[in-house]
């Protein structure tokens, strides 16, 4: 009996080590596949003579749902900020930061499975570029796909604001460690109408500012 409670206690006590870095790894896994996002992705749709070989390339589907993946991340990421800055000024509005993330990833997650699958299938299967650009146009510029979409990106900028301002005033954290963050996802909409090179630099950003809260949110929790 008095083994199998030491065990029980040792594996809690392991736990409780364990469970502070999944928080601030998960954020910095985000980022990283916040930049693989643009780099792997195929840029030939925009030139209709090469819009279906890009669609069709296998780098297609990989590119769109490392976005997708980053997306539940940052949500792992901004549940471990909630808890750290539990006590703290910047507890409510983290709280808010994650109601608001995990409500604008919900929203934009069918817009990117469409991307990913769809038009993955459409570049393999229709030959003929007339035909193609037309399905693709009714794929992604529908008014209901593109109204979601447009409130789900907007919520997730507002959620990375509101994060960056829970950091500041938590007392816990540095007072700009969300900053990037928040100016990653701010210009995540606007990203979409820039060349695929700025896109990639686009992503380089959003990565240095999930990395950046990644980091600050350990070194607070190994602080404690």
């Amino acid at each position: 009996m008095t083994t199998q409670v030491h065990v029980s206690t040792s594996a809690t006590g392991s736990d409780h080590v364990a469970r502070p870095w999944a928080g601030p790894a998960a954020l910095a896994a985000a980022g990283v596949l916040f930049l693989v996002y643009p780099a792997l992705r195929p840029g030939g749709d925009a030139v209709p003579s090469t819009t279906a070989a890009a669609f069709a390339d296998w780098r297609w589907p990989i590119a769109h749902l490392a976005g997708v993946v980053g997306f539940a991340l940052v949500a792992a990421g901004l549940l471990a900020l909630r808890d750290r800055l539990a006590g703290t000024p910047g507890r409510r509005l983290a709280g808010w930061a994650l109601g608001i993330w995990a409500t604008g990833t919900a929203l934009v997650l069918p817009y990117y499975g469409a991307e990913a699958f769809s038009l993955h299938a459409l570049g393999a299967h229709v030959p003929d570029t007339a035909t193609l650009l037309a399905l693709t146009d009714a794929v992604r510029m529908g008014s209901v796909q593109m109204t979601v979409f447009g409130a789900g990106l907007v919520l997730l900028a507002v959620g990375g604001v509101l994060a960056a301002v829970a950091a500041a005033r938590s007392g816990v954290l540095p007072r700009w460690s969300g900053v990037v963050f928040a100016l990653g996802f701010a210009l995540y909409l606007p990203q979409f109408w820039f060349p695929m090179e700025l896109r990639v630099v686009h992503g380089a950003l959003v990565a240095v500012g999930c990395i950046v809260l990644a980091v600050a949110l350990q070194r607070s929790r190994l602080a404690r």
